[in-house]
């Protein structure tokens, strides 16, 4: 696989073809429209610029084979990265005829100087389950904003917050940009982004859901600051199925970050600090 890292370090982010075969496609549709099936009012409400925000883990064996997915991390190694580690996973699925998204940015340690690397502390890989297009709500991105100034981002509050969920439609933090990019993309297709990068997403004018499984990442975990593992491994452990013991848990194994260290846990912030 020959992906080009420039791409991904200069623009932000690239697309990788065809990673998703049709029968993994399938499982994944059955398995998120299940859990798409137990949502509860309020969390449609709060959560309706986002479509939904379940966090994904270990409902189904089908998640911890996507997790470790071989053509996904042949794709990071192909990027130049050598120690991915899986972090978590959100189901963001628009219902029709669902708001647009906000744009934010989601890297959350701005007050470690790695914030200022050229090379992403930490990646997200979308998988869109349906094609996407404007009128469904494929993602818009602002090319360059994981490492420049942007105005968006004097006018930005802190991403998932209350301001968010309870923004005014006619907010800025929907405006449309000069310099935004619409990113379609085609059912099967991995987005791998760096986590820094301005992004948002159109509404969905249509009348069928658009589904997404949004994958975190530490593609050089091995080469971040203690502080940054120490953060990331104290994360509750999940309560692991039984099926773990199988075939799919041994394939996660490798992929749960881990500390053994000393240092005190990075800060959560969510407001970049541009050190650029």
């Amino acid at each position: 696989m020959i992906l080009d890292r420039e791409e991904l370090l200069s623009s932000g982010y690239v697309i990788v073809k065809d990673v998703l075969d049709q029968p993994l496609l399938d499982e994944l549709r059955r398995a998120t429209d299940g859990l798409l099936a137990q949502q509860s009012a309020d969390d449609i409400e709060r959560y309706k610029y986002q479509g939904s925000n379940i966090a994904v883990a270990y409902q189904d064996p089908v998640f911890a084979r996507l997790f470790a997915l071989p053509k996904a991390l042949d794709a990071l190694r192909a990027l130049g990265f050598t120690s991915p580690r899986w972090w978590s996973t959100f189901l963001l699925s628009k219902p029709p005829h669902a708001p647009p998204l906000y744009w934010h940015q989601d890297w959350w340690a701005w007050d470690d100087p790695i914030s200022a690397s050229p090379v992403p502390a930490q990646v997200f890989l979308m998988y869109y389950l349906s094609d996407t297009n404007p009128g469904n709500g494929c993602l818009r991105v602002i090319p360059g904003t994981h490492c420049r100034h942007n105005p968006l981002h004097d006018l930005l509050p802190a991403a998932h917050t209350r301001e968010t969920y309870e923004a005014n439609p006619n907010s800025v933090i929907f405006s449309s940009r000069p310099d935004e990019i619409d990113v379609p993309v085609t059912a099967g297709d991995l987005l791998i982004g760096d986590a820094r990068i301005l992004h948002a997403a159109y509404a969905n004018q249509t009348d069928h859901h658009r589904s997404l499984l949004t994958l975190w990442y530490f593609p050089d975990y091995d080469l971040l600051p203690d502080a940054i593992k120490a953060y990331a491994a104290r994360k509750k452990p999940l309560d692991l199925p039984d099926w773990w013991s199988g075939e799919e848990g041994k394939l996660m194994e490798p992929l749960i970050p881990r500390y053994n260290g000393d240092a005190a846990p990075a800060t959560w912030n969510r407001v970049p600090k541009l050190f650029y």
